[in-house]
């Protein structure tokens, strides 16, 4: 009896997670609502509450629910040993999902609903966030080890400079976001974090 409810009860999930995901591409996320959620799954609405807050909270676990079926497995960058090639190959693909039609109506209705949630930017940062910044500290790390970084750069700044133009970008809509524009991005920070021969200032 358990292993049968708690299937039902994973498959009513996964039901109210593709609902609201396909209801975002459908309609935007200001005339999605719990109330059309909950018919497009098939659910009552008091289901969705049971188990989310807020739509915020819905479309965060949708759209983790698509990042997980995507990537599987915690984040990790490459490391081949050469940095800017693996920076590229990320920030290039940060780019393509950024410009992907599928991604970008749940990252903007994210990137609203935590701006005003704080509990849900908890979520986020624990979740999400916090991992994938911890993935790329990992990688900038091993690059300090092999002396392609300075030892004394602050990592935590070092993410913010390399991928941090890229959201503000995105976000903002302040210019178009290439793949040329990230391999400038990179190209601008790692020409200020590497470390300086004997002799040499600024």
């Amino acid at each position: 009896m358990t292993p049968n409810t708690a299937r039902r009860r994973e498959t009513s999930r996964r039901a109210i997670l593709s609902a609201a995901f396909d209801l975002l591409q459908e309609v935007g996320y200001a005339k999605v609502s719990i109330e059309g959620i909950a018919a497009r799954a098939g659910v009552g609405k008091q289901t969705i509450y049971r188990w989310w807050p807020s739509k915020g909270a819905v479309i965060f676990d949708a759209f983790l629910m698509l990042s997980e079926a995507t990537e599987g497995g915690p984040p990790t960058l490459p490391d081949t040993g050469d940095l800017t090639a693996d920076l590229t190959t990320v920030l290039h693909a940060t780019v393509a999902e950024m410009n992907d039609p599928r991604y970008e109506q749940p990252m903007r209705a994210l990137a609203t609903e935590i701006a005003l949630d704080p509990e849900l930017a908890a979520a986020y940062a624990e979740r999400l966030d916090g991992p994938l910044k911890e993935a790329k500290r990992q990688r900038l790390r091993s690059a300090q080890r092999a002396g392609q970084l300075a030892n004394d750069v602050d990592l935590d700044v070092a993410v913010d400079l390399i991928w941090g133009p890229l959201f503000s970008r995105w976000l903002q809509r302040s210019g178009p976001l290439t793949a040329e524009y990230a391999d400038r991005v990179i190209a601008t920070a790692l020409n200020g974090l590497r470390p300086r021969r004997s002799g040499e200032t600024g």
